[in-house]
């Protein structure tokens, strides 16, 4: 089993439940900027 997430999960999943990264990061207790870079892959380097 694959337990990565990759950054274009991350911003598939979150635009289906038509999500804001701000709503997303507010959820998970961390900025909106966390998320951006999340699903830029900018953090996974």
């Amino acid at each position: 089993m694959n337990n990565y997430v990759t950054a274009s999960t991350i911003k598939t999943l979150r635009e289906k439940k038509k999500m804001t990264q701000e709503q997303l990061a507010n959820i998970l207790s961390v900025s909106d900027k966390t998320v951006s870079k999340w699903e830029t892959g900018g953090s996974l380097r």
